[in-house]
């Protein structure tokens, strides 16, 4: 019998064997390192066998889950581990011509007491798994059947009842595979959740938002509360080029991993969002655990982590944040090994000025916000290629009912530059170019070199800085459809690093 195991985001084949013995007293064991979840399936097989009219041996019973040095964790096992005592004990005939054979699936799903099939975690782990392995399909609870459908080349039977399931493999009924999802189709149907035009003036944050999406830049909001920092941070994937396939693919096997996919939807279709209170231990946002589990950084993998009131979160936590920003990776380290989570999202802080929320006015105020700002570390800072403000909305703005630059109109000037770096350097944004390839596609003249080694000296700005600057100017030329980077667009870059200017 077939199965796996969810090592992080990937599946591993699992081989389930069961023996029944007439010698000694009855007694079932399962070995293979099982968690208490697997060890406890042994009293759910039994009483959703007896209560679907089956027999449970009264013999001594041996399950082994293969391979033997890899931990076993939650309830899927419950479905092939019945299936493995039936087939031992002859409720399930072995196979003939034209009836389905056990070894061409593989099979995982958690038992009610009743016998019916409740939704696991991975589905789509698992069918990538089977495609990769050339095995005919998988079965799966009926709830898991749209999400492994999404994985072509391999049949997805989706099953309500350990019932329905032996009568299947023993030739008395028939199952029909699900019908294949159409990604492309759902994806393109997406929409988002909140359009720019709905929020009142910004439009210089708008502007950089605008900048920040088109070349994949990390981006800080500063400004005081209700402002409508955190309404664009959610309205920013729906500027962003929509997923591509692949792309779908890689967040909604993060997602299943936890647990995570909304009800009633087969794919994650739009990029997410993720906003994690700023009391998140690391764990919670880097991942962790025993058997190590996605965090926040991966759970927002090609969408938007975004983190309200930045300097809320514990130093440590921002610390952690480096390594992702950097690799684009998160990589988690046990004694069993070692775990590697893609996490490449656009970081989206937002903060007030001060604890209070208000902007400094007075000499007190000003005290107020550098002390404030201070708990904010510069090398987290320097990894942020945007700093803006966003200022309070004049009353007049916000009873207009004029509305701003909305999502369309933004979405066609992002896809419009990323066309411009794609045709240049390929699938990779501007916020990911190194230094090397900056020299060749972000080459200053001498002005605008002379220019921006005069603003580094003023606001003693890093190394790492001036790669910020360069990279953010060359999406400025990317907007302008500007195959050289002109000194406007350098002296543009540097105004967005307000923070520089403040701290």
């Amino acid at each position: 019998m077939q199965s796996f195991v969810l090592r992080g985001i990937d599946a591993i084949a699992c081989e389930i064997e069961a023996d029944l013995s007439s010698v000694g007293l009855p007694k079932t064991t399962i070995v293979g390192l099982p968690d208490t979840a697997v060890k406890e399936s042994t009293e759910r097989v039994r009483t959703a066998l007896l209560n679907s009219g089956y027999r449970f041996p009264q013999t001594r019973l041996t399950i082994n889950l293969a391979p033997a040095d890899v931990k076993k964790e939650g309830p899927v096992y419950d479905l092939p581990i019945a299936l493995a005592l039936l087939r031992a004990d002859g409720t399930i005939e072995p196979s003939a011509d034209g009836r389905p054979r056990l070894d061409t699936f593989l099979i995982a799903g958690e038992l009610a007491l009743d016998g019916r099939v409740r939704p696991i975690k991975g589905a789509i782990s698992l069918a990538m798994l089977a495609r990769d392995e050339n095995v005919r399909g998988v079965i799966v609870p009926r709830a898991n059947a749209p999400e492994a459908a999404t994985v072509d080349g391999i049949d997805v039977f989706g099953i309500e009842t350990l019932g329905e399931l032996v009568a299947f493999f023993n030739g008395q009924a028939q199952l029909s595979p699900h019908e294949t999802i159409d990604a492309d189709t759902l994806i393109a149907e997406a929409q988002p959740a909140v359009d720019f035009g709905d929020i009142r003036g910004q439009e210089a944050a708008k502007r950089a938002i605008v900048i920040a999406a088109s070349g994949g830049h990390n981006l800080l909001m500063l400004g005081p509360a209700g402002t409508g920092k955190t309404m664009m941070a959610k309205a920013l994937p729906g500027i962003l080029p929509r997923l591509t396939r692949e792309e779908c693919l890689e967040v909604t096997r993060i997602y299943s991993s936890v647990g995570a996919i909304p009800n009633g939807a087969p794919l994650m279709t739009t990029r997410p969002v993720r906003t994690p209170h700023h009391t998140a231990s690391s764990p919670a946002i880097i991942g962790g655990g025993t058997n190590p589990r996605p965090g926040d950084v991966s759970l927002a993998h090609r969408g938007i982590l975004f983190l309200d009131e930045l300097p809320e979160f514990s130093r440590a936590v921002l610390e952690t944040l480096r390594q992702p920003l950097e690799d684009g990776c998160v990589t988690i380290a046990r004694s069993q090994g070692s775990i590697t989570f893609p996490a490449r999202f656009m970081l989206v802080g937002a903060l007030n000025p001060t604890p209070k929320g208000a902007m400094a006015e007075d000499e007190v105020g000003r005290r107020a916000m550098e002390k404030y700002l201070a708990r904010l570390s510069g090398p987290l800072v320097d990894r942020i290629d945007l700093h803006i403000e966003v200022p309070a909305v004049p009353y007049r703005q916000l009873t207009s009912k004029v509305r701003g630059t909305d999502t369309q109109t933004m979405r066609e000037m992002v896809l419009s530059a990323r066309q411009v770096q794609q045709k240049r350097q390929g699938r990779k944004p501007n916020g990911e170019l190194n230094g090397r390839e900056l020299d060749q596609m972000a080459a200053l003249d001498e002005s605008s070199r002379e220019t921006l080694g005069s603003f580094m000296r003023e606001m003693g700005l890093s190394a790492r800085a001036y790669d910020k600057i360069r990279r953010v100017a060359r999406t400025i030329a990317d907007l302008e459809r500007s195959e050289r980077v002109e000194m406007h667009h350098v002296t543009e870059a540097v105004q967005y690093r307000l923070l520089d200017r403040l701290l």
